[in-house]
This record gives C-alpha cells, sequence and structure tokens, in this order.
C-alpha cells in the first residue's frame, strides 16, 4: 500500500512572534549590552531557513502543505485557566512584558501563541481522525515548558498538552509524548503527572533547564499515573551514542510497554553540537536515526499514527539541516542536501571512555532494558 503525504503545518505569522530586545536570554540593560547582531536566542531564524531549505531542495513537495485556525479560548482552556489567559491576553494588547522572567513577549504575541497552539491540534486531530497519517507541526513560540497558569522558557501556551486532551475528546484512549529536547519538558510532565494514559517521556541534558533538579529519574508521576512519566538526564557532552543507546534500551522498550494509539514527538534540536542553549553534541544522523526508530513504533504498535512537533533549537545555521533529516525519514524522501557541519562534528564525538561512562549511567536508569 502507498503512504499518502504526511502533512505539514505551518504559518510564516507565528515566525513573527519575538521576544523583545535581549542578549540571547538576558534581556538588554544595566551591564547587558545590545547586541551587535541577532537578539534573543528564541530567533525565527532557525524554522524560517529550515522552510526556505524545504523549498529549495524540492522537499516541501513531499508533504501536504496546510495552516491552521487560532485556538479560541474555550480550546486553550483544555489545559489553561481562564485567569491566566486573561493575564497574558492583556499584557499582549498593552505592548508585552513578562509573565515569568524566562518568557518575555511583545504585543500581539497571545494571537500568535493561539496560532501556534493551533498549528500543533489541528495536526494531532488530523492523524487522530483519519485524515492523515503521519503530520509535521513548525511550533513558535514553543510549548514544552508552559505550566497551566504560568509561561517559561520562551513557551506560552502548552501546545502539545492541549492538542493531547483535543486527541483524547477525539476517542484516542492511550498517547505517547516522546520529548528529545535538551531541556527537561516540565510542562508536559506537570500537565499530565497524575495521568496514567498518557506517557510522557523526556531525554535531557541533566540540570540544563530548568536548571537544578528538574528532569530528575526519580520523577515518574503521582497517584493514578506512577509510572506514567519517564525522565532521562543524560550528562553534558554526550552525542549520537548515547542518544541511540538511550533510544534503543530506555524510550524503545517505555513506549513498547506502553502501548499507545498515537506517538507524539517535541522534536527540540537543541542537542545539536553546535547550539547555544545546550551543550549536547548530537548531529543531523542522530535526530535521522530516532526518527526511523519512531516511525517503526508507531507502525508496530498504533497503525503509523505519529505527529511531530519542532519547538527548540537555536543554532540557526545548524537547525535547519538537523530538521531536514527528520523530515526526510517521515516522508520517506531524500533530497541532494548534505549536512556541512556532519563531519566535523562526527570528528568532535566524545572519546571511548567517555561514551564507555554515558552507557554506564545509562545502563542504571530503572526503565533501562539489556
Amino acid at each position: 500500500m502507498t503512504m499518502s503525504k504526511p502533512a505539514f503545518y505551518f504559518d510564516e505569522k507565528t515566525l513573527w512572534f519575538t521576544a523583545g530586545l535581549s542578549a540571547l536570554v538576558q534581556p538588554v540593560g544595566g551591564w547587558v549590552q545590545p547586541p551587535a547582531s541577532g537578539g534573543h536566542a528564541d530567533s525565527p531564524d532557525p524554522k524560517r531557513r529550515l522552510k526556505s531549505l524545504m523549498d529549495v531542495s524540492g522537499l516541501t513537495q513531499a508533504f501536504d502543505v496546510k495552516t491552521a485556525a487560532p485556538l479560541s479560548e474555550a480550546e486553550l482552556q483544555r489545559i489553561h485557566p481562564k485567569s491566566y489567559l486573561e493575564a497574558f491576553k492583556a499584557l499582549s494588547d498593552a505592548g508585552g512584558g513578562a509573565l515569568h522572567p524566562t518568557a518575555p513577549f511583545s504585543g500581539g504575541s497571545y494571537e500568535i501563541a493561539a496560532l501556534s497552539a493551533g498549528l500543533v491540534s489541528r495536526a494531532v486531530l488530523d492523524v487522530a481522525e483519519g485524515a492523515c497519517q503521519r503530520a509535521y507541526a513548525i511550533s513558535r513560540p514553543s510549548g514544552h515548558h508552559c505550566l497551566p497558569d504560568t509561561p517559561m522558557g520562551f513557551c506560552m501556551f502548552a501546545n502539545v498538552a492541549i492538542a493531547v486532551r483535543a486527541a483524547q475528546e477525539a476517542g484516542i484512549g492511550r498517547i505517547a509524548v516522546l520529548d528529545w529536547d535538551v531541556h527537561h519538558g516540565n510542562g508536559t510532565e506537570a500537565c499530565f503527572y497524575d495521568d496514567p494514559n498518557v506517557l510522557t517521556i523526556s531525554m535531557h541534558q541533566e540540570a540544563c533547564f530548568p536548571p537544578g533538579v528538574s528532569g530528575a529519574v526519580a520523577a515518574t508521576g503521582e497517584g493514578a499515573g506512577i509510572g506514567a512519566n519517564v525522565n532521562i538526564p543524560i550528562w553534558p557532552g554526550a552525542g549520537h551514542a548515547a542518544y541511540l543507546y538511550a533510544f534503543d534500551h530506555i524510550i524503545a522498550p517505555s513506549i513498547t510497554e506502553f502501548a499507545p494509539e498515537m506517538i507524539i514527538v517535541v522534536n527540540g534540536l537543541d542537542a545539536n553540537g553546535v547550539d547555544p542553549l545546550a551543550r549536547m553534541l548530537a548531529h543531523s544522523e542522530t535526530f535521522r536515526a530516532m526518527t526511523k526508530g519512531v516511525i517503526a513504533l508507531s507502525e508496530a504498535l498504533c497503525d503509523g499514527r505519529l505527529v511531530i512537533v519542532q519547538e527548540g533549537g537555536y543554532a540557526e545555521s545548524y537547525v535547519p539541516f538537523c530538521a531536514l533529516a527528520v523530515l526526510e525519514e517521515l516522508s520517506a524522501t531524500r533530497t541532494q542536501v548534505e549536512d556541512p557541519f556532519l563531519d566535523l562534528l562526527i570528528e568532535q564525538q566524545p572519546s571511548t571512555e567517555a561514551v564507555t561512562a554515558q552507557i554506564a549511567a545509562l545502563a542504571r536508569h530503572p526503565r533501562h532494558v539489556p
């Protein structure tokens, strides 16, 4: 049977979200000088350059390109209380500001964030309802750090969590959310911490963001949800081998045991070896291999129902090549694009001794399967 085109959900307007004048993640002022170029780490350029690379390489033609409507207040309330929505909307209408120091925003951001959430929900619902088997959504602003009542880490709405609730309403009973963003998916975790029907897995750099103990192995859920939250903190400096070991020996067995009816991937690409907000050494082939693995899991467990949501990733020169590898696997298409950073990053992979230590640490994870 020939697979229909996967769907690709994108809207240029989401790239117009801005956190205001900053130097990487610090607002300009005091001792923080204005940057000579660029600005806040959450620039639209990684995602804009990806879309350009897709268009020029011809990969866009392998997808059914769609957009979506912004989510309504009622739809956003699947996760967020009305009080938070009102506070965000009021400050957005007043020209912007911050409801949390790690999530500044400008005027008009409420509507753009609702559109970003709408793209993700539409992708998930289209797969849930059988309109397509696989989907990819560009989400900006991102969502995996956002708590129900508090934005955080460049995230204004809990985009994936809202979409999961919509899919449950549409009849999808068990959903696995795999987050391989380099930062802990604390917001998604919080939304489903007591829900036994949503498996949340976060593989992230240990203690990176939120800084400290967030994302610890011991956080496995509460109440009926005990065991349905899996954290895989990885030491800084890990690369291709450690990531694939964690996927094969912790992630894949956990998802298989859970037996989901749909898999959603939070495709943060900031574990790449040149990202400014992390200290990892993954590369495009790391993300390609993990995508290949999650496709196989979806085909074996849930009739191929798979949604990949691009969120983090701040190296504007390299994120497009990592995302392209994911999209090539998702669409079973190879372009003529070659990753110009790949050879260098392969040469920079950790030593055999370091990889051995990293894998030994992962092998002690309570969900590890030999």
